[in-house]
């Protein structure tokens, strides 16, 4: 069939309604976040900032590359260089004259490169040398010099041009050189977004960038580190290989894998950070420890699992496969125990498709866009039916749901009517943020970050997921539920797990606690501990002194109205209206348990390439 004179009619799943709601979330959210990356490095240059000797001459290349690919300057090529090459190439063959090609030649010719080093095959070689001694070589070479000199002549010149901007034109008139254009395009934060019915797999909206007019590469295929998002699998990995509680309790202190572990095949030890480098020493469950994005708790866990195989097999039956290669032919998913915190290239497209399995019972869904094609008699020749297979066992999967709305529960609501679950991701240097969110019938991903990965923030405060994405989540999921036209039923509700599943998950008291509260009880445990210490040094010197002997009642009365002054002291402060309350009972409850409980998260999660 020829798709443009046979008649062919092509049915999508993409919804009009939630197409026009995700552009504006996505319009809307970018459109303030550029302006804080503008007023991030107004005194600073990102392609140099920060920037070895060996990342400067990267990001020249780069911007060379970027400059080169502009229509202006493929006009000003052809027009250089256009016949010379289509006659080389007529009369010898069809060689390939690309510009490095034709650059290595000159250098082969002034003996500045060998043949062997120029990356010339000893195929093409003979054909190359009867070029170099052909009167077209004479032309071709003195063509491309003079190409190179006028192009950086014309790309600094300052002229009218329309650039991109955010605004109802998607653009703006503006005096820059087209050097400069190309920089200030590159200098603008990128955008996907994906929504998929996690029982059809149809894909609702699909949004590759913030406008398709100056940038057309579509983001929701690009490969770009996962940070956090993935720590999902790897619980779900545990929890079901092993039947882990997710109230299960783990410290918080650096957990190393170390080298010669033939499951993991490490080169040297591994000892990854927290995002903010720090270690608190107490302990977090399941559910505080995915909230909270704690590496420490991932490590624990893939330590204890043996091996990340079982974590690739359980990535694999959720739609990202194992067995996917780089064009370099390396594995898109190395087996190395780096992974289990993000650091894996992965698209919002696989992201997507993988977090159906959390809405589905379990079950992956695959997501599409075309429903059906039907022939200019209206006969059908294709019907999209999506793949789908169980990932995880609905039992433990109902653990996973509960852990995910627990992420957006509490403080962290998105303000939607909707059961919600989701999961942030920050990756190294802030260069990639994410966020997945999972409502019975609609996976919704977004990734924001630059092209490039020196186009980023400088700091967690505005470089993380939630800040860089989540508010495109949360925009997109207000919008279709208050438009009554985009048919979403924000009253739905996930499946019902299986028996046994609410003893599973009966931790409820563990799973969040406000910043407020771990600081009073942190206090008061000190003061407790300090008292305690104390006393006893009291108890000491005063059975050095008296024996054996009873001890007199004046010191008892003494003893006794000390303890009932501390208990006073215990109660905490009254705090302004404007900080949550803190529960007395419960911060003496823990007190007398002698447990403290990490609460403050990272509301930025990155190391050891994620978070």
């Amino acid at each position: 069939y020829n798709i443009y004179t046979d008649g062919l009619k092509i049915y999508t799943t993409i919804d009009l309604n939630y197409q026009k709601h995700a552009e504006e979330a996505v319009r809307k959210h970018m459109t303030w976040l550029q302006d804080v990356y503008w007023n991030v490095w107004k005194r600073d240059n990102p392609w140099t900032f920060e920037a070895d000797s060996l990342q400067l001459i990267i990001r020249e290349k780069t911007l060379e590359r970027k400059l080169k690919e502009t229509e202006r300057y493929i006009g000003m090529h052809d027009s250089y260089l256009g016949k010379g090459k289509t006659a080389a190439q007529k009369k010898f063959g069809g060689i390939s004259l690309s510009e490095n090609v034709i650059k290595s030649l000159i250098k082969i010719e002034k003996r500045v490169i060998s043949w062997s080093s120029s990356g010339i095959s000893r195929d093409d070689r003979k054909a190359y040398e009867k070029l170099m001694d052909d009167a077209l070589w004479s032309d071709l070479k003195e063509n491309y010099t003079q190409l190179q000199k006028d192009y950086r002549t014309a790309f600094k010149e300052k002229r009218q041009m329309q650039v991109f901007a955010y605004n109802e034109n998607g653009y703006k008139e503006v005096e820059m050189s087209p050097r400069d254009s190309v920089r200030y395009h590159n200098q603008h934060l990128q955008a996907s977004l994906l929504a998929v019915h996690p029982l059809t797999g149809h894909i609702k909206a699909w949004v590759g960038g913030p406008g398709f007019s100056h940038f057309k590469y579509d983001h929701v295929n690009s490969r770009r580190q996962v940070g956090s998002t993935i720590k999902p699998f790897v619980y779900a990995t545990a929890i079901s290989l092993m039947g882990l509680s997710p109230c299960q309790e783990y410290e918080d202190i650096q957990y190393t894998i170390p080298p010669g572990d033939a499951n993991f095949n490490l080169p040297e030890a591994w000892s990854p950070g927290n995002a903010n480098e720090e270690f608190t020493g107490n302990k977090y469950n399941l559910y505080q420890g995915l909230l909270y994005s704690k590496n420490s708790i991932t490590v624990k866990l893939v330590k204890e699992m043996g091996n990340v195989d079982v974590v690739l097999e359980m990535l694999d039956n959720a739609g990202i496969s194992k067995d996917n290669k780089h064009p370099n032919g390396e594995k898109v998913i190395p087996g190395v125990p780096a992974i289990s915190l993000g650091a894996v290239d992965l698209t919002l497209h696989e992201m997507a498709g993988a977090y159906t399995t959390f809405a589905n019972s379990g079950r992956y869904t695959e997501p599409i866009f075309i429903s059906k094609i039907e022939d200019k008699s209206g006969k059908i020749i294709y019907t999209g039916v999506p793949e789908s297979k169980q990932a995880i066992n609905p039992l433990y999967n109902g653990v996973m749901v509960d852990m995910l709305k627990n992420n957006v529960g509490g403080g962290y609501k998105l303000g939607v009517k909707s059961q919600l679950g989701g999961k942030t991701g920050t990756t190294n240097d802030f260069a990639d943020g994410w966020f997945m969110s999972v409502a019975p019938e609609l996976v919704t991903g977004v990734w924001v970050g630059g092209d490039d990965k020196w186009i980023r923030f400088k700091t967690l405060e505005n470089g993380q997921g939630y800040v860089m994405a989540r508010p495109v989540v949360q925009q997109f999921l207000q919008a279709i539920e208050a438009d009554t036209l985009a048919d979403f039923n924000h009253e739905a509700e996930f499946p019902t797990p299986p028996i046994g599943y609410l003893d599973l998950v009966d931790c409820d008291k563990y799973k969040q606690q406000s910043v407020e509260e771990e600081q009073e009880l942190n206090k008061l445990a000190q003061r407790s501990d300090d008292f305690d210490n104390e006393f006893s040094e009291f108890e000491e010197d005063f059975e050095d002194e008296f024996g054996e002997e009873e001890i007199p009642d004046s010191l008892s009365r003494q003893d006794s109205e000390f303890e009932d002054e501390f208990e006073e002291e215990e109660k905490p402060a009254e705090k302004p209206a404007t900080k949550p309350a803190v529960d007395t009972a419960k911060i003496k409850k823990i007190l007398e348990k002698k447990k403290k409980k990490k609460t403050k998260p990272a509301s930025g999660e990155q190391g050891g390439g994620d978070n």
